[in-house]
């Protein structure tokens, strides 16, 4: 507790200049984490105030033991409450919280929030639990959030972790060895394999060996989203790229392609066919292909073919009103990809206490394949596999044709061999590096061209982890 209190005291301290600060201690640890935290804030010379949402007799043993080590006074909230406090430390409740808020406790939180105060949150803002699962208002919205040891769920997925504003996670000393004991409901994607740039054998490789892709395009008047997405294999490593095309959009695909190989398509042939001929080691169907039967027909077609397959966009919204006829169909080397809406629609809401990640287990566990569920905080879930969630990633991807992009990226992880859970991970650090690099007035075009910058990096960290892995493992 007192290292957790200190790491809240000096967060506070590297970001704001001494100003007066109110403490709100609730009766468990996270409210001892406050008290020691403003006993260290008083000793270095900054104004602080503590109110106890509980009696003293009610606290915890440590959070009693913090109290003591505070020895100043504790105000009633009758007395003023906010004060002249220009910071508000909330240490009421923590990860644990698991009912709505109530009474007292809610009271403060509503007077805090519309103080427009800065507020920093120990362990979580309250009235969010560590589990993201839906509660009852009030919450507060925190400008700071110091957590310990590990991210919580709701630290990572909307809107939780934007209500937490900037998160820290701080090592308390916790002892290694610790993982054995606990099962992750989720792991971060951070420095993913990526077999595409793998440097094993690189010299003797040929562009065969790199893995074959093949992209259904739309129509004339739909074509982009299909080069958005072959772009995207051939940049992150795909040997061999192939975009399909109806001959409606032959012209204007041939017009804008140079590296990327075109083969005619039409809605009559049959797609397995083509897949054959094209040997083809992954395909992406969806983008702007139209939503419809002739649609439907080639997904199934596709999936008869047992070609590892990323299914997008309106490949998705073709069987929104009868997703079984698609379900029955996947198998475990399909990757689906869909936003919010798109999976609402060929999945429903869920119940309605689940979280974000239980929806996206539940669509992979019901599919028996990999759901690759986008947004701020990406999800990918497979059936037995713990999820994947990716924050690497920033808010320039919210525009059109990124998700055809990352479509291709996947597919070029899956003709090289990987599997489809760690494909759509590492596909989605390598998307959301690639914007991060962009930036500003980026479009979707700009993200083939950024992905050579973010393979070289994701190399750099892997080499990285792997010296000071052996460093550590064997000694100087």
């Amino acid at each position: 507790m007192d290292r957790a209190g200190r790491a809240v005291a000096n967060a506070i301290r590297a970001r704001w200049a001494p100003v007066p600060v109110l403490v709100l201690a609730g009766p468990g640890n996270n409210g001892g984490d406050g008290l020691v935290a403003a006993r260290v804030l008083r000793e270095a010379g900054w104004p602080v105030r503590v109110m106890l949402l509980a009696a003293r007799e009610g606290l915890s043993t440590d959070a009693a033991r913090a109290l003591e080590g505070w020895g100043g006074l504790v105000e009633s909230p009758a007395s003023g409450f906010l004060g002249d406090a220009a910071l508000v430390i909330d240490a009421l409740f923590g990860a644990g919280l698991s009912r709505p808020v109530e009474g007292s406790a809610a009271d403060w939180l509503v007077r805090i929030r519309d103080s427009g105060l800065p507020v920093v949150s120990v362990d979580l803002p309250s009235g969010i639990n560590g589990d993201a699962r839906p509660l009852a208002a009030p919450h507060l919205t925190a400008d700071l959030t110091i957590t310990f040891h590990c991210r919580k769920l709701a630290h990572l997925v909307e809107p939780f972790a934007e209500m937490c504003g900037e998160t820290v996670c701080v090592d308390i000393g916790i002892p290694d060895g610790w993982e054995a004991r606990v099962t992750p409901v989720a792991r971060e994607v951070d420095n993913p394999d990526w077999k595409p740039v793998e440097p094993s054998g690189y010299l003797s490789l040929h562009k065969h060996a790199r893995g074959r892709v093949a992209v259904f395009s739309g129509g004339s008047q739909s074509s982009g989203a299909g080069r958005l997405a072959a772009a995207g294999a051939l940049r992150a490593g795909a040997g061999v790229v192939t975009l399909c095309t109806p001959p409606s959009a032959s012209l204007v695909n041939a017009a804008h392609l140079t590296a990327i190989m075109l083969a005619r398509w039409g809605s009559d042939d049959q797609i397995g066919e083509v897949l054959t001929g094209l040997r083809a080691e992954a395909a992406v169907l969806g983008p702007a292909l139209g939503v419809g039967p002739a649609t439907r027909k080639a997904v199934l077609g596709a999936l008869e073919a047992n070609v590892p397959l990323v299914l997008d966009a309106d490949a998705l919204t073709s069987f929104a009103d009868d997703a079984d006829s698609l379900v029955d169909q996947l198998h475990d080397r399909c990757v689906l990809t869909p936003h919010h809406g798109e999976f609402s629609r060929l999945f429903g809401e869920g119940r309605p206490n689940w979280n974000k990640l239980e929806q996206a287990q539940s669509a992979a566990d019901r599919c028996g394949c990999t759901v690759l569920l986008k947004g701020p905080a990406t999800i990918i879930a497979t059936p037995g596999l713990t999820p994947w969630i990716n924050r690497h990633a920033c808010r320039w991807l919210a525009t059109a044709g990124s998700g055809d992009v990352l479509a291709g990226i996947i597919a070029a992880g899956l003709a090289a061999g990987m599997s489809p859970h760690d494909a759509a991970a590492g596909a989605t650090w390598l998307h959301g590096d690639a914007a991060l690099r962009q930036g500003a007035g980026m479009t979707a075009e700009d993200l083939p061209d950024a992905l050579p910058g973010a393979l070289q990096a994701l190399q750099r960290r892997r080499r990285q982890t792997a010296a000071l892995s052996h460093l550590l493992s064997h000694g100087s």
